[in-house]
C-alpha cells in the first residue's frame, strides 16, 4: 500500500486569547471513512482508497483551536483494497495499517498546523527538537 496524495477539504484556525498563563493543547484525531476511490484519468493495475480523517489541535482554555478534515489518496493491489474496505464495514483495521494511516495523516497536518501556528503567533503544539550544551 502506499501513499498518493493528501487534500484538505476545511483548514480552520481561530484564536480567540493572547493569554497563555494556563495553557494546555490537546490534539484529536480520527479516520472518518475508508471508500473505494476512482483512478481518475490515469489507468493502473492498483485499486485506490480515499481515507478521508478530520484533525484537531485546541488549545485550552478558549485561547485557540484547529480544525483540519481532508482526504487521503492510496493505492494497492485489489485484494488488499478488499480486504480493507470489508473489515472497514466493521469500523476495523489492521493495527499496522492504522498505524500507517495516522502517521502519515499525523506529519501532513503537523506541517499545516505549524505553518498555521506561526502565522497566528500561537506556540508550536509539540516540543520541536533542540540543541543544548553539554555540562561537565
Amino acid at each position: 500500500m502506499r501513499f498518493i496524495a493528501i487534500n484538505y477539504s476545511k483548514i480552520s484556525i481561530e484564536k480567540k486569547s493572547n493569554d497563555l498563563k494556563n495553557l494546555k493543547i490537546a490534539t484529536g484525531l480520527d479516520i472518518k471513512s475508508i471508500e473505494a476511490a476512482k483512478p481518475g484519468v490515469f489507468q493502473s493495475e492498483e485499486s485506490f482508497l480515499n481515507v478521508s480523517f478530520k484533525y484537531d489541535i485546541d488549545y485550552k482554555e478558549e485561547i485557540a483551536k484547529i480544525e483540519m478534515e481532508g482526504n487521503m489518496l492510496w493505492a494497492t493491489d485489489s485484494k488488499g483494497a478488499k480486504e480493507i474496505l470489508k473489515a472497514w464495514e466493521n469500523k476495523k483495521l489492521d493495527d499496522n495499517l492504522k498505524i500507517k494511516l495516522l502517521n502519515v495523516i499525523l506529519i501532513k497536518a503537523n506541517i499545516k498546523a505549524i505553518q498555521l501556528e506561526e502565522e497566528m503567533n500561537l506556540p508550536i503544539h509539540f516540543r520541536m527538537p533542540t540543541i543544548n550544551s553539554e555540562k561537565k
